[in-house]
Formats: structure tokens, C-alpha cells, sequence
């Protein structure tokens, strides 16, 4: 310490260079630079030790001084008597203790989030608030607060050095307060909610990849499905969809009443936000109402309920449901007196299918791997008889069942082939032997009694005659994938679900075209137009979709080589670049999706690409802990590499860039927030010196604008996503709760009051408002109201919806 900062440097310099690897100068022709960083940094971390000594020495001085007070207290009363003393001496060894809110005229340092302050909740936080005078003395003085239990977040005010700290797992994140607010600001001031309200407006994707029977047309005109934890109804000949809210996990089978106005759909388990099981169970609603009408089986069910069917025959009185289980039970239900009637263990294997026979009360079937099984429904309990497969080969699953006019069933089988059972019988009367190349997924009796059947492998959807003689087929194209289910509409319409979560709508005779589309791997790059109504979405399948949110379709679409991770727009809209999970990045014109360029910094995921307000940089945060930055040129056409932006101790996770393209601010998983200097790829040591900057974007989850966003008790990665609205009132956030936070911006106050909505069942990856923050029409994600901000929200897992609050699979 003696010698100083600079000097201790200056020694060690040679010594570092010849055992360190990477301090030598001969790796590459950039390595002078990458060894002034290392220098610089470790200048930086020695100053802020320093300093941090400097705070302890002046904080252990402070305590003893207060012992030794209170001790010469302690022995003066106790001379008073023994039972005063007694009581004071405990006294006084409480206030001896440390405590999270202390103020002192002591100088805090000034540094970046990576540093090892005071502790974190029990040791005590020094502050200081400018601009007061505190009872009993001039400004300036200190003053000890009651002590109170220390809170996971638990932020602590520097005034006159002008920062906010909180805690994020024990480790404190101070976060600079601009000039202006200094000498005003309080955390004792109550934040008011946003004025706007969060409303579920449009919902893309659908389920398809791992669910079946999912997709129906009602008397109204609209279609429903489901994704996420969201039932969609969708009147396609309006473009208006409605939507269905009351589960909290993800939707795995639906049904529809003989009625086609009641509802059934069934949810997996899953976790609330205080760690309390959500369990699964069936919810039967009204969907013209979107009214819940019964809610079956809380408690009964284990893992998921993975499929439903109503009754057809005595009034659709009776419900039957298959869990997850194990044994993957067998239930039917009084659903409208929420009663249970029978149970029984269907299966040790897969059950892909359970539906009550249209004209026999007490007769269900089940099919999937390796069986069809019939059950028969009787006093209460449910016994069951085989299907005999007898000289046709038994298959490996049994995907689907339809029934005929006649009551014949009909079961589609993973071998290709049609299998017709006799009305009650357990006996294959007819076969359609390798009627598809590869599974058959769906069974669709249409009204004037010819059955369609979808194929996996081949794609194509064939229309059989009342004697199984084909008649027509046509085929899904490639990029929508293989059919799932079949859905008549009005004439010869019909709507395909595919497993890669699209609806299509056609017909045999003009073929099949797009109606809903989605991703089907983890969703995690969004990026909205910077003037135009239009948004990106990648993620893990490859795909790169740019949609219209006009027409709430993808303008176009672009399969990539590898899982992208993240996206952004060039300022003037002309460019997009693509980040993926293999350290390359991709820049892709808007127009044509013809590649710009492409370029690889390391082998890790690239979290974030974002280019500067001015368009003259692009910034690339990795998972290997750097960002890389670029020259950009001819408006987004050719990239020169800057350098390295090397301090952060584990990887980038978000970053934002100031108005004026000056620098730009990152954070990292384990909180750090450092700043940066694009021309040199410098960091910039001290915070305090860009306090007053004003930042073009707020995506950053980690700053003094948005740290009321965190809840009590978060662990520093339960928000996923920020995004701050173009008029610079409001603020959104994406958590891992299946949530949407609508704040009040700034949201500079702990804890501060939001407005939360729902309809992703678990991590919210992403949220970004559209350029427009005073219209309606949205595409992926939620609406704020009359004169609503769009806002687009994708979520984790398996395919994209939009919602006010967050869901877990895949959404957009």
C-alpha cells in the first residue's frame, strides 16, 4: 500500500508478462491492447480495494468507539444499582450491533458492481443524504437508525456520493444517481402505479409439437387451440382472437362439449412464485363467456392431465381424464358436480388419446404405445377389453381414433396404417394398410361421412370414402412440418395443426397456406423495428421469423445453421443481426433475408447484439465474459472489428447504449455493471462520471432507473428482460414466474408497485415495445389499453404467445 498503486504496477508488470499467457505480447496482433486492459483493470480493482480499506479502518473505528461509549455507560449506571445495570448493558450490546440503515459523514468509494463492499446483510451499510438536515444536528452529521431485519434486497442510499446499493445474493450493486436527483432523492418516496394496464391482445403459435386433438371449430366461427397457459379463441374471419386465462401452467389437452359451447382443458404441475405446488387438474369454461365453470381434480391428478373428453351420448354428463402418472390413471368424472365417479390404472405406457363412444353412454377408449384398450363403464367401475390386432401387426403406437356414422371406430397407428373396428367390438373388422408413409397423426369423420387422415413422415393429408377408397390428398409444405391434428371448417375448408406449432387453413383441392405460426424450441431473441410495425423472433429451432403486426404473419422467414440466441435491429431498419449460441453472428437484410455478412467471436452463446443509436457500432456481449465491438459502415452493410471489451468476471447478459453513442453499459450474471468506451474498447473506471448520461434504451435489468423492478427476496436472476417504452413513462419486465411487470419509469424506488399479467406458465424470456407507444394493434404480445403502448413479450420452451404476463414454452 506504502509503495502505491502505480508503482506496485510498474514492478510487477515483467514478472505478469512472463507467467502469465495471456499478458504475452507474441499471441496475436492485438494482444498490446488486451495487455493495457488486463493493467488497466487491475489498476482499477486495486484503487477500489484500497478504498474499501479505507471504509472498513473508519467503520471498525466507528464501532469501537460506540463499545468503549457504551461500556463506560454500562459501568457508571451499573454502580446506580444491578438490576438498572443489567438492563442497560443488554441494551447497549444491541445498539452495538450492526445495522443495514447507518448514516455518516464517512466517504463512501465510488465503485463498479464486481467490488466487495461492507458485506452483505449483516454487516452495516454507511450512507450519507445529502441535501437534509437530520434531527438534532446540521447537515452533515450522522446519525444511527433503528436496526431492522436485514432483507435480501435491501438497498442502502448514498446521497452526497450519489448512489443507491442494493443486495442481489449478498452481493452489493451500487447504482449511481444523476446529479439532478441528488440532493432530492429519497427512498422513502412511494412510487404511484402506471397508468396503463396490461391486456393479453394477440396470441402467436400454437401446440402442436407434443399434444393432440388440440385444434376445433365452434358454432361462432372461431377456432380454438391452446398455448402456454392461454386457450385461444380465433375468429379468422375478423382476426380477432379471445382468450381464455384461468390456468397457471401450461395446457396440455382440450375438449369440446356436444353443446360446442362448454370447455375442457387440462394443465400440467407446476411451481408458484413462493415455491408452492401448482397442481394439475382439469377446468371446464364457457366460451362465450370465457367464464370457469368447474375446476376437477386438484389433488387427484399426478404430473399432468394429458387428455379429456366429454360424454357424446347421455348429454355430455361425464367427463374422462388420463394423467401422467406412472400408471397413467383413468378417471371419469361428474363434471358438473366436481364428483369423481370411477378411477382405474390404464396403462404402464403412453396414453395419446381417451374419448367416450358417440352413441354407447358407457364406453370409452384409450389408445397409445403398444394398445387400444375398451373400456366399459359400469356401477362405478371401469373394466376393460384389449384390441385384437390377430393377423395384422401389432403397432408400436396406436396415435389416433375417430368414429364413424355407423359407430365403426378407426384408429391411425405409428406404421401407416388405418385399422376400422366394428361398432362394440374389440376386433379389426377393415384395414387400410400403409394409407401413409411413416405415422398417422389425425383422424377427422367429416360432416357428409368421408374420413381425412394426416400423415407424419409424408406430410399429406388424404380424403378416404365411406368404403376407404382414396379420393384425394394434398400435401402440407415442408416448413410447416407434419400434421398434427384436423379440424373441419365451413364448406371444404379444413384447419391442419403441425408439430411445428402452426395452424394452416386450406382445402385438398388449392392446398394449404399459413394461418398461425411458431417457434417450437426455446424462444429467446426479440427485437422490434425501429420504426416500423414490425418485430423479429429466433431461438433455438433455427428459425428466424420477421413478422407484420398488420397482419400478425411473418413477412418472412429464414432457417439458419445454428440455434440463434439474440437479435437486433440496425437504427435505420434496413440491417437486423442474429447472434447465436456458437459464438457467430449474423447481419441479414430486412428486405430480402439475403446475409449481410457474417462473422465469430469465441464459441460461446452471443446473450446480446445491439447497435449504437447513431448506427456507427455494434456490440456484441458473449457468454465467454467479453463484448466485442465493431465499426459499422455503409449503413449497416460492412463491419470492421474495433476490439475487446475485457473486466467482466462471468458473462454479458444485457447492455445499453447512451443517446449520444458516447458508451455504452453492461450487465453480467453475477451483477456487475461496468461501462465502456467504444473507440477504445476501454472500460470506464469511474461510474460517477457517466451518471448524467442519458441512455437511449432500458434493457439493462441492474441500474438506478430500473431497480425497483426486483422483488423482495430475488436472486439476481429471476428477471429475464427489461424494456423501457419510447415515450421514456413506462417500464416493463419479464421474470421467470410466468409474469409481465408494467412500472412506472424511472423505477428508481425499492420495491416499487406494478401492474402483472399472466399467460406464459413460466420464464418470460424477453419484452420489447413496438416503435408505436400510442396504438393498439399488437403482435405477440400485450396491449395497455385504449391509446395502449405494444409491446412484445416471448417466452420459454415450446411455442410463441403473446400475453400480458409471462409464459414458459416458447412464446412470443
Amino acid at each position: 500500500v506504502e509503495f502505491g498503486v502505480c508503482s506496485q504496477l510498474c514492478l510487477l508488470r515483467p514478472w505478469l508478462s512472463s507467467r502469465l499467457p495471456w499478458l504475452d505480447d507474441n499471441l496475436s496482433g492485438t494482444s498490446g491492447m488486451e495487455v493495457d486492459d488486463r493493467i488497466s483493470y487491475l489498476e482499477q480493482r486495486l484503487q477500489l480495494q484500497e478504498d474499501e480499506i479505507q471504509v472498513l479502518k473508519a467503520a471498525l473505528a466507528d464501532v469501537l468507539r460506540r463499545l468503549s461509549a457504551c461500556e463506560e455507560n454500562g459501568l457508571s449506571l451499573q454502580r446506580k444499582g444491578p438490576t438498572k445495570g443489567t438492563r442497560l448493558q443488554s441494551s447497549s450490546l444491541r445498539a452495538a450491533q450492526p445495522t443495514p440503515w447507518v448514516l455518516s459523514s464517512q466517504r463512501a468509494p465510488l465503485a463498479s458492481l464486481g467490488s466487495s463492499h461492507l458485506g452483505a446483510q449483516g454487516a452495516g451499510c454507511r450512507a450519507w443524504r445529502a441535501g437534509r438536515s437530520e434531527p438534532g444536528g446540521a447537515r452533515g452529521q450522522g446519525q444511527w437508525l433503528p436496526p431492522r431485519p436485514p432483507r435480501p434486497n435491501d438497498p442502502c442510499p448514498y446521497a452526497e456520493d450519489g448512489y443507491v446499493k442494493m443486495f442481489l445474493r449478498g452481493r452489493p450493486v451500487p447504482m449511481y444517481v444523476p446529479d439532478a436527483l441528488v440532493a432530492t432523492y429519497s427512498l422513502d418516496t412511494k412510487l404511484e402505479l402506471p397508468p396503463k394496464k396490461l391486456k393479453l391482445d394477440w396470441v402467436y403459435g400454437y401446440r402442436g409439437r407434443d399434444c393432440r386433438a388440440n385444434l376445433f371449430l365452434l358454432p361462432t366461427g372461431e377456432i380454438v387451440y391452446f398455448v402456454a397457459a392461454v386457450a385461444v379463441l380465433y375468429c379468422v374471419e375478423e382476426q380477432r382472437q379471445r382468450h381464455y386465462l384461468g390456468h397457471n401452467d401450461d395446457i396440455k389437452c382440450l375438449a369440446v362439449h356436444p353443446d360446442m359451447v362448454t370447455i375442457a382443458t387440462g394443465q400440467v404441475a407446476g411451481t408458484s412464485k413462493d415455491g408452492k405446488p401448482l397442481l394439475p387438474h382439469v377446468r371446464v369454461w364457457d366460451s362465450v363467456s370465457l367464464n370457469t365453470l368447474h375446476v376437477l381434480g386438484l389433488g387427484a391428478f399426478d404430473r399432468a392431465v394429458s387428455c379429456v373428453g366429454f360424454s357424446k351420448s347421455n348429454g355430455g354428463g361425464l367427463l374422462c381424464a388420463v394423467d401422467e402418472s406412472n400408471e397413467h390413471v383413468l378417471s371419469v368424472w361428474d363434471w358438473q358436480k366436481e364428483q369423481k365417479i370411477a378411477d382405474v390404472k390404464c396403462s404402464n405406457e403412453s396414453v395419446l388419446a381417451a374419448t367416450f363412444h358417440p352413441t354407447e353412454p358407457t364406453l370409452l377408449i384409450t389408445c397409445g404405445k403398444s394398445h387400444i384398450y375398451f373400456w366399459n363403464l359400469d356401477k362405478g367401475s371401469l373394466s376393460k377389453r384389449q384390441g385384437i390386432f390377430e393377423k395384422h401387426e401389432k403397432p408400436k403406437y396406436v396415435l389416433c381414433v375417430a368414429f364413424t356414422e355407423n359407430g365403426d371406430v378407426v384408429t391411425g397407428d405409428s406404421g401407416g396404417n388405418l385399422y376400422i373396428w366394428g361398432k362394440g367390438g374389440n376386433r379389426i373388422s377393415q384395414a387400410v394398410l400403409g394409407a401413409h408413409e411413416g405415422g398417422v397423426f389425425g383422424l377427422c369423420v367429416l360432416r357428409n361421412g368421408t374420413i381425412v387422415s394426416g400423415g407424419g413422415k409424408d406430410r399429406r393429408v388424404v380424403l378416404w370414402g365411406r368404403d376407404y377408397q382414396k379420393l384425394q390428398e394434398n400435401e402440407v409444405p415442408e416448413s410447416f412440418g407434419p400434421v398434427r391434428t384436423i379440424a373441419e371448417g365451413k364448406d371444404d375448408t379444413l384447419f391442419v395443426g403441425t408439430t411445428r406449432n402452426s395452424v394452416l387453413q386450406g382445402s385438398l383441392a388449392t392446398g394449404f397456406s399459413s394461418l398461425v405460426q411458431g417457434h417450437t424450441e426455446e424462444l429467446w431473441g426479440l427485437a422490434t423495428h425501429p420504426s416500423l410495425d414490425q418485430f423479429l423472433t429466433c431461438g433455438q429451432d433455427r428459425q428466424v421469423h420477421l413478422w407484420s403486426v398488420a397482419t400478425r404473419r411473418p413477412l418472412w422467414s429464414k432457417a439458419i445453421e445454428d440455434a440463434a440466441r439474440s437479435a437486433g435491429f440496425h437504427p435505420n431498419g434496413s440491417v437486423l443481426a442474429v447472434g447465436t449460441v456458437t459464438g457467430r453472428w449474423l447481419v441479414l437484410d430486412t428486405e430480402t433475408r439475403d446475409l449481410v455478412t457474417i462473422h465469430t467471436d469465441g464459441s460461446e452463446p452471443i446473450s446480446v447484439v445491439s447497435f449504437s443509436p447513431d448506427g456507427s457500432y455494434l456490440a456484441v456481449g458473449s457468454h465467454d465474459n467479453f463484448v466485442y465491438v465493431y465499426g459499422v459502415s455503409e449503413g449497416g452493410r460492412k463491419y470492421t472489428r474495433v476490439g475487446k471489451c475485457s473486466g467482466h468476471s462471468s458473462f454479458i447478459t444485457h447492455l445499453d447504449w447512451a443517446a449520444d453513442s458516447s458508451c455504452f453499459v453492461t450487465n453480467s450474471l453475477d451483477y456487475e455493471i461496468l461501462y465502456w468506451d467504444p473507440t477504445t474498447c476501454r472500460q470506464i473506471p469511474n461510474a460517477g462520471a457517466v451518471r448524467n448520461l442519458e441512455w437511449a434504451t432500458a434493457s439493462c435489468v441492474l441500474g438506478f432507473g430500473v431497480f425497483g423492478i426486483w422483488p423482495e427476496g430475488a436472486d439476481g436472476t429471476d428477471i429475464n428482460a427489461v424494456c423501457r417504452s419510447h415515450d421514456g413513462k413506462l417500464l416493463a419486465s419479464a421474470d421467470d414466474f410466468g409474469k409481465v411487470h408494467l412500472f412506472s419509469y424511472p423505477c428508481c424506488q425499492p420495491r416499487a408497485p406494478s401492474h402483472a399479467a399472466g399467460g406464459h406458465s413460466s420464464h418470460v424470456t424477453n419484452v420489447a415495445f413496438l416503435p408505436d407507444d400510442s396504438l393498439l394493434d399488437d403482435a405477440g404480445g400485450r396491449g395497455l389499453g385504449r391509446e395502449r403502448a405494444r409491446i412484445m413479450i416471448c417466452g420459454r420452451w415450446m411455442e410463441p404467445a403473446g400475453d400480458p404476463g409471462a409464459p414458459r414454452r416458447a412464446r412470443v
